[in-house]
C-alpha cells in the first residue's frame, strides 16, 4: 500500500539513523574522554566504586609524601646516632689513653671535652620540620603515618609506624632517662670520688665513750638514690675492710640515714658504727664510740667512694682530670655499656627506616594497583571503540541512503498524477 500520509519505510529508516548517531556520540565519547563510565548515567555502579577509589587513592598519595617525611626524618636521626656511636667511641678510646702511667689527664680531658660538646651538637641538631627524636623533653611517642584502611564496614583508618623516642634519646629535659645521661654515676650529691678520709683515737688516753667520726661529705640538696642506684664505698677498721653497699629503701624518699646505717649493720653487726646525715647541712658521718681503753690507737678509713647507677651515665658530665686509676677503669666500662645503648638504639633506627622504606614501596604499588583497578571498571577499550567506531560511521552514511531511499519513494506517487 502506497500512501502520502504515512511513510512507513521512512520512519523505520530515521529510527534506525537516530540509534545509529547515538550510539555514534557514546563511541566518540569514549574515545575523547578514554573512558566508558564518565558519568553516573554510564553505570551507576561502577561510577560510584571507581569515585570511592580515586579518593582513596588521592588519600594513599597523601600518606606517600607523610612516608617521605617520616624517612627523611628517620635518616636525619640515624645519620646523627651514627655520629654520636663514632664519638663515644673515641672518647673510650681517650679513657684508654688515660689509663698510661704518667699521663696528663688534664690535656686529655681537653679532648673529650670537645668530644663532648660535639656529642651535644649532633643531639640537639637531629632535627627536621621541628622533630627531634635524639634531644626531647619528656617521653613520647611518634607516628609516622604508614597506610590507609577502608573496611569492609566502609570506616576509614590509618595505620601508623609508632617511635619509642625513650628508647632514642640522647638526652631528655623532661627526665635524666637519656642514654648519654644519668643521675652522675661519677659524681653524686656532691661527693668526691675516690675520697680518703680516716679518723683515729688518740693513744695519748682519751676516756673511754671518746668518739672517732668520719665525713663521707655533704649531700648536695635534692640527692637521691634511684631504684638501680648505689653508693659504694669501703671501710676499713683496725686492718679489717669491708666494701658497704647503701641502696635507698624507698627510692621517692632519697638516702637516708637509716640506710645508711642497715648496711654498716650488715658488714659489721649491729651498732657497732653509727651513721648520720644533718638534716641541715647534708653533711654524712660514719661514728665509732669508744666502750673502753682498749678502742685507742684502732682507726677508721673510708675509702673508693663512688655512686654507681644502672640507669645511665651523664656522658656530658664526665672529667677525668683528677680521677683515680680504679674510678677510671670503672669509666671505660661505663663509656663503654653507653656505646651499647647508643648502638642498639641505632639498630632500632635502622629496622625502622627499612621498615619505612617498605612501606613506601608497597604504597606506591598499591596506588598503581587501584589504578589498574579503576580501569578495569572504567576505563574505555581504545581498540574496540575504534573498531566500533568506523563500524558506526558505516552505519550512519547506510541510514542516511536508506532515509533518502524511503523519502524518494514518496516522489514515485507523483508521476501517476502526470497526463
Amino acid at each position: 500500500m502506497s500512501s502520502i500520509n504515512t511513510n512507513a519505510a521512512a520512519m523505520t529508516a530515521l529510527q534506525t539513523l537516530k540509534s545509529t548517531n547515538k550510539a555514534l556520540d557514546i563511541t566518540q565519547g569514549r574515545i575523547s574522554t578514554g573512558f566508558r563510565v564518565a558519568e553516573a548515567s554510564d553505570n551507576a555502579a561502577y561510577w560510584s566504586i571507581a569515585t570511592t577509589m580515586r579518593s582513596d587513592n588521592s588519600s594513599m598519595s597523601t600518606v606517600r609524601d607523610a612516608l617521605g617525611l617520616g624517612a627523611a626524618q628517620v635518616d636525619i636521626a640515624y645519620t646523627a646516632m651514627d655520629a654520636v656511636k663514632d664519638t663515644l667511641n673515641t672518647i673510650k678510646t681517650k679513657l684508654v689513653a688515660a689509663s698510661q702511667p704518667d699521663v696528663d689527664k688534664a690535656k686529655i680531658q681537653e679532648e673529650i671535652k670537645q668530644l663532648q660538646n660535639d656529642l651535644s651538637t649532633y643531639a640537639k641538631s637531629a632535627s627536621f620540620s621541628g622533630g627531634n627524636w635524639l634531644n626531647v623533653e619528656g617521653s613520647s611517642i611518634e607516628k609516622v603515618v604508614a597506610s590507609f584502611v577502608r573496611g569492609a564496614d566502609g570506616a576509614i583508618s590509618l595505620g601508623t609506624i609508632d617511635v619509642d623516642t625513650s628508647k632514642t634519646a640522647l638526652f631528655n629535659s623532661g627526665s635524666s632517662n637519656g642514654l648519654l645521661q644519668g643521675t652522675g654515676a661519677y659524681s653524686v650529691g656532691g661527693l668526691e670520688v675516690g675520697a680518703s678520709t680516716a679518723a683515729t683515737w688518740d693513744t695519748a688516753g682519751n676516756a673511754a665513750g671518746d668518739d672517732a667520726s668520719v665525713s663521707l661529705g655533704n649531700l648536695t640538696d635534692g640527692f637521691t638514690l634511684a631504684e638501680g642506684d648505689a653508693l659504694t664505698f669501703d671501710v676499713s677498721y683496725n686492718g679489717t675492710t669491708h666494701k658497704i653497699v647503701v641502696t635507698a629503701a624507698d627510692p621517692d624518699a632519697g638516702l637516708e640515714a637509716t640506710d645508711l646505717q642497715a648496711a654498716l649493720d650488715g658488714a659489721f653487726g649491729a651498732d657497732y658504727f653509727t651513721a648520720g646525715i644533718d638534716a641541715t647541712t647534708g653533711a654524712v658521718t660514719i661514728s665509732r664510740t669508744a666502750e673502753d681503753a682498749t678502742e685507742n690507737g684502732k682507726s677508721i678509713q673510708v675509702t673508693n667512694l663512688r655512686a654507681t647507677s644502672e640507669n645511665g651515665l651523664d656522658v656530658l658530665g664526665i672529667d677525668i682530670t683528677d680521677l683515680p686509676q680504679g674510678d677510671l677503669t670503672s669509666l671505660i666500662n661505663a663509656v663503654d655499656k653507653a656505646l651499647g645503648s647508643v648502638t642498639t638504639a641505632a639498630s632500632d633506627l635502622g629496622a625502622i627506616k627499612t621498615r619505612v622504606e617498605s612501606q613506601q614501596t608497597f604504597v606506591s604499588k598499591l596506588m598503581d594497583a587501584v589504578d589498574r583497578g579503576i580501569g578495569q571498571l572504567v576505563d574505555a577499550d581504545m581498540s574496540e571503540e575504534s573498531t566500533r567506531l568506523q563500524a558506526l560511521q558505516v552505519q550512519q552514511q547506510l541510514g542516511v541512503q536508506a532515509l533518502s531511499i524511503a523519502n524518494g519513494n514518496a516522489q514515485s506517487i507523483l508521476s501517476l498524477f502526470r497526463s
